[in-house]
């Protein structure tokens, strides 16, 4: 259907509507306000992802994916950067809180939806174990360094950072981040791609022309900027919601971490079901990690310039489940197949994750 053009009139549409949505007083409307946000917000959500299908079909992989990764990730650090230079009580720890929702959401709820949905469908998937290993070392490396070690540092009380830890470990952050992508893109691309399956029409479609994908790249812009700032606006309602069930505040920062990864996340979905697992993983994992390996930078300097005090160190529950997932994830990719055993046993640490959060 990509190949059908002018581009579908719904994935133009919603997302204007939505614009005009946010910029329009309906506060006063109550829950009929608060409901058609959240129809505009779902709307932005599918538009998203069908214009990001269109410029990966053009850029092909791993371009695609990269490019859809970048872009979630861009508008998730300017939402924290924006939250944080608001002020409040908390603000120290949102950018950990946000960051290591964000990780265990792709790395078990997101993958794990896939590989389970890809097994149902197709009993077993393969991918390329070169195209897993790189960004899992690469993961591995700057979880450890950014959300473990500043718990054991001994320069400033607390799980903190002083400035000339937090400026070391962004840089080597950067660096990390910067040779995965020279690996992605340059040198060893052709562990990022997927196998051709014949049996695919995606395959045999032609590319959208130039025009369109450039259309579609900044529909996609559009898309993913109004889905933060929806999340952002519906967030008091969600946070008192969230207040009066009982649960932690915390959960908040869960639930808009994953409205603004819900195109990304249906995006591999998509992929998985297609029997392309190896977009799906390209998708997640370089998610992951540009979540992280960038927001953490972004996040350090604001706060270096702006002398706020930023928290990154985890708690122990939160290290043993960090841990439990990374190590999970290893063993369930280490042999470049897959079925639904290794998708069930992500999505339940995805679960205890889950309510832990709620009933730490």
């Amino acid at each position: 259907m990509l190949n059908k053009l002018p581009l579908p009139l719904w994935t133009i549409a919603l997302p204007l509507l939505a614009w005009i949505a946010y910029f329009a007083p309906i506060g006063n409307l109550g829950g009929l306000g608060i409901g058609l946000l959240v129809v505009m917000l779902s709307g932005s959500v599918l538009a998203a992802v069908h214009h990001a299908e269109v410029v990966a079909h053009r850029v092909g992989e791993p371009f695609g994916t990269l490019i859809l990764a970048l872009a979630v990730t861009t508008i998730e650090v300017s939402l924290i950067v924006s939250l944080m230079l608001t002020g409040g009580p908390g603000t120290e720890e949102l950018a950990r809180d946000t960051v290591f929702a964000a990780v265990m959401i792709i790395l078990t709820g997101m993958i794990g939806i896939c590989l389970l949905f890809g097994g149902l469908k197709f009993n077993q998937q393969g991918f390329s174990f070169d195209g897993v290993k790189a960004p899992l070392v690469a993961l591995t490396a700057i979880l450890m360094l950014t959300l473990i070690l500043p718990n054991f540092t001994v320069s400033v009380e607390g799980p903190s950072y002083s400035s000339s830890q937090l400026i070391f470990v962004s840089v080597i952050s950067l660096i990390i981040y910067c040779t995965f992508i020279l690996v992605q893109t340059v040198r060893h691309r052709d562990f990022f791609l997927p196998p051709v399956n014949p049996a695919n029409e995606e395959v045999h479609a032609a590319p959208p022309t130039n025009a369109v994908a450039l259309s579609s790249l900044a529909l996609l812009l559009v898309c993913l900027g109004i889905v933060v700032l929806l999340a952002k606006t519906l967030a008091p309602d969600i946070e008192n919601a969230v207040v009066n069930a009982g649960a932690p505040k915390s959960l908040v920062g869960v639930i808009i971490a994953t409205v603004v990864l819900l195109p990304e996340g249906i995006a591999a979905l998509n992929a998985a079901r297609k029997n392309r697992l190896q977009t799906s993983l390209n998708l997640a994992l370089g998610s992951a990690l540009a979540t992280i390996g960038l927001t953490i930078p972004a996040v350090a300097v604001v706060s270096l310039f702006a002398g706020l005090n930023i928290t990154l160190g985890i708690d122990t529950k939160s290290m043993v489940l960090l841990l439990l997932a990374q190590f999970t994830l290893m063993l369930s990719l280490g042999s470049g197949k897959t079925n639904i055993l290794q998708g069930v046993v992500l999505l339940t640490i995805f679960a205890s994750y889950l309510f832990t959060t709620v009933v730490p």
